[in-house]
């Protein structure tokens, strides 16, 4: 059944530690009248048994009426419920806990995939360690997260650590600049080639968080070198710069971003899933680089923070300029019964970790619904371990975690979650059969 307004729960929230609590609006699976799915359903990669598609041994993307999908290997129809930064943590506050609940990195895996699934995730995201992850016994779908543009930029002294993510300089690409479509091609085939023929890689993201300035056009034409000459040739026989340029501009530059890191990574796993470079913020309403992506892409990856709700006219935009189904990457809220000071990080703060749950089945709800997106990544595995003072400033003291940094789990949140994932397909069946 539809959900009711006496179902909607409200939920205090506040985008910063600092600001005053304002209750939203936050739909829950107690909302719809949908039971679970038996894990007898799914198979062995976690798509949907029943009515199966092509099987290819690989995962993919297919729209199948209104709806896009992944398909995994076995030609199930799938939707990525995964948590990002899946690593084994083992120095300062999680020293003692790893070494007394797991000792090794191969015990750490069996456990944790298997907490993973008992609570209805079927993979893992962005920054996890794939390749303790792909050798365990009972493996689970993974990513691969490159950083092409990021060390190439570094390798000419033109990074720098930014919150969040790698920094520029002058928040330019150095795509145009000489030796960059080798570096990739390099990068991969180091890199990507023992993975060739494996089915539990769903596919990878080529970078994260990459600048994207309206003014591009302009910062570049300041450059100087090759990055420059690139701008000025794209302002051959154009006049004066315009808006209407700036914005080619963009769709120009992410182009040539796409196209020569896509075609690295498939010249070492041509079967794979290329899902982009994982945007962030300013790229929610940069229509040239979505469309950009959808030539090159097979899906888009997109970090959403700043809404409680994911926009219904995002999602549809984001679909229409780029062709491709859309993967979110990285979203969290954060809970103040946590302990922890929460001032660092791009997530909402609740006061709970039943109403971090409850946010969690609030984003998924609509994502399901969208009909264009195939999967989530909550962010992350493990609290900020406010000791390490080496980690960059949007990850020092907040309550991102399934996990806290002593492996002891948020029972509230994990169960929450649990009740959406096993949730999932029914959920779209009742999407999908409510608006036939």
């Amino acid at each position: 059944m539809a959900a009711h307004a006496a179902d909607v729960r409200m939920v205090d929230a506040k985008a910063v530690v600092s600001a005053e609590w304002k209750g939203r609006e936050t739909r829950t699976v107690a909302s719809f009248d949908v039971p679970p799915l038996s894990e007898d359903a799914l198979t062995r990669f976690g798509g949907l048994a029943a009515e199966k598609q092509r099987a290819t041994g690989f995962f993919r993307v297919e729209k199948i009426g209104e709806r896009w999908w992944m398909i995994d290997p076995e030609g199930g129809r799938f939707v990525f419920a995964g948590v990002c930064s899946l690593k084994p943590e083992s120095k300062l506050a999680a020293k003692e806990p790893f070494e007394k609940l797991f000792g090794t990195p191969e015990a750490w895996a069996a456990k944790t995939l298997d907490l993973l699934r008992v609570h209805g995730f079927n993979g893992c995201g962005g920054f996890s360690d794939h390749e303790t992850i792909r050798k365990a016994e009972k493996p689970m779908p993974y990513t691969v997260t490159l950083g092409l543009m990021s060390g190439f930029g570094r390798k000419l002294g033109l990074t720098h650590a930014d919150s969040g993510h790698t920094g520029y300089a002058d928040d330019v690409l150095p795509v145009f600049e000489p030796g960059f479509a080798e570096f990739c091609a390099t990068e991969c085939r180091a890199r990507l080639a023992a993975m060739k023929d494996d089915p539990w890689l769903v596919g990878v993201f080529s970078d994260n968080e990459l600048p994207i300035k309206k003014d591009m056009l302009d910062r570049m034409l300041k450059r100087g070198g090759a990055t420059q000459a690139a701008a000025q040739a794209f302002m051959t026989g154009k006049g004066t710069v315009t808006d209407e340029l700036r914005r080619d501009f963009v769709e120009h530059v992410f182009d040539a971003y796409f196209r020569i890191t896509t075609q690295a990574i498939r010249e070492a796993l041509p079967q794979h899933l290329c899902l982009g470079s994982r945007f962030h913020g300013p790229a929610k309403h940069a229509s040239g680089a979505w469309k950009a992506a959808g030539r090159w892409c097979d899906a888009i990856s997109m970090n959403y923070y700043d809404h409680w709700n994911p926009q219904k006219e995002h999602l549809r935009q984001w679909n229409e300029w780029s062709g491709k189904p859309c993967l979110i990457t990285e979203f969290y809220v954060k809970g103040m019964d946590s302990g922890m000071g929460n001032t660092s990080g791009a997530g909402w703060v609740v006061r709970t970790q039943a109403d971090r749950g409850a946010f969690y089945q609030n984003f998924a709800l609509a994502l399901l619904e969208s009909k264009t997106c195939v999967g989530w990544h909550w962010f992350k595995y493990m609290d900020n371990d406010p000791t390490n003072t080496k980690t960059d400033a949007s990850n020092r003291d907040s309550n991102k975690g399934i996990l806290n940094a002593r492996y002891e789990p948020y029972t509230p949140l994990l169960d929450a979650m649990r009740k959406l994932n096993s949730r999932v397909y029914p959920l779209i069946e009742h999407f999908d059969s409510a608006k036939r």
